[in-house]
């Protein structure tokens, strides 16, 4: 592909793939993340040559030389989305141009290549099409889809690749939450930061997520599910989680969620969440919100409810806030009216239960 948004793929079916029977049997609990398709995409990219050698083809171990940028210099992207069974049997996916887009916002801060939007969107047809029988029947079952880059000319040195790998693999997964939907407790950072002011926190590449482990790591020996950042300029005001943006829903049914500045995540599910509170009739606000008012507020009992939001959990009620110097609850502990029922909307609409009136899902077949 020297010029033009398009590309012909490929199709090599996997002359191997999971029986039939054995396939049935991962389904049945597949988890997250760790039952994957027959199939994967593969895209190939050069300076001077542009994008080529488009393929679907068995899904299987890339062959890797030692000297990979990559491996050096963390020249790496990716995105996560879902692939959803409607009830009339078909399959639908929710918002893949936004999640093309924000691939193309990575690159650019990664310096990497942009992949044409059309040939992202494309790609996750073509995986979803050959692999169509993966996708888990049950009423919380998705099949998770994830394109990711990386930077694959073998070389040693400080500058931008001259060769690029895209791949999707796809993932069936079962209901994120076993059970229902429960409250987490969350850690409030007192030492880690996820992003500055300049730096890569709104680009969805590994290096965040790499970054943020030790935290994740200090809030599960705290008795916590997930850490909370704040900002790295003052330490003062809330970020977002280590892989969710942050929610907050006032006495008066103002939701609130921290300014998109350069070093938070432009969540896709967090725009679908502002878009769709609002239209229920709620003020939404993007602000700065302060630890310190964040405690005071759920203490008077103004902030009534926090959620975090993610294409994996989609929504999650936050029950508990722990820190070095105490804890407190967050209306009593317990999923909040306003959180569940936006939970519950954007569900309906991911899977074809309920109208769709911003056109944010996509037919596949």
């Amino acid at each position: 592909m020297s010029g033009g948004d398009k590309l012909d793929f490929e199709i090599r079916p996997n002359a191997a793939p999971v029986s039939a029977a054995d396939r049935a049997a991962l389904l049945a609990n597949p988890g997250f993340g760790r039952v994957f398709t027959d199939h994967m995409v593969t895209v190939r990219y050069a300076d001077g040559k542009g994008w080529y050698d488009a393929r679907v083809e068995a899904r299987g171990p890339i062959p890797m030389d030692p000297a990979s940028a990559v491996l050096h210099y963390a020249q790496e992207i990716f995105e996560g989305l879902k692939a959803y069974r409607t009830a009339d049997g078909g399959v639908t996916m929710f918002r893949p141009d936004a999640n093309a887009a924000r691939f193309a916002t990575s690159a650019q801060r990664m310096a990497m290549p942009v992949l044409p939007p059309e040939v992202f969107v494309d790609s996750l047809h073509k995986l979803i099409e050959i692999d169509r029988e993966w996708i888990p029947t049950g009423e919380d079952g998705s099949l998770y889809l994830r394109p990711f880059m990386f930077a694959s000319e073998v070389f040693l040195g400080v500058r931008p690749a001259n060769e690029y790998l895209y791949l999707v693999i796809a993932s069936p997964a079962g209901a994120y939450f076993t059970g229902g939907v429960k409250p987490v407790t969350v850690w409030v950072s007192p030492d880690y930061t996820r992003a500055a002011p300049g730096g890569t926190g709104a680009a969805k590449c590994g290096g965040n997520y790499a970054a943020s482990l030790a935290a994740q790591a200090e809030a599960i020996e705290a008795g916590c599910d997930q850490v909370v950042f704040l900002d790295a300029v003052e330490r003062r005001f809330v970020d977002e989680m280590g892989g969710m943006n942050v929610f907050f829903v006032y006495d008066d049914g103002t939701v609130v969620t921290p300014p998109l500045t350069g070093t938070i995540l432009p969540g896709i599910t967090r725009d679908a969440i502002l878009t769709l509170a609002g239209a229920a009739g709620h003020q939404v606000e993007e602000r700065p919100v302060s630890f310190a008012d964040w405690q005071a507020d759920a203490v008077s009992g103004r902030l009534r409810e926090v959620f975090a939001c993610g294409t994996a959990a989609v929504v999650t009620p936050v029950g508990g806030v722990r820190f070095p110097d105490g804890e407190f609850l967050i209306g009593g502990g317990k999923p909040g009216r306003v959180t569940m029922a936006l939970r519950q909307q954007l569900v309906d609409i991911q899977r074809g239960k309920a109208a769709d009136p911003h056109g944010w899902v996509q037919r596949v077949f």
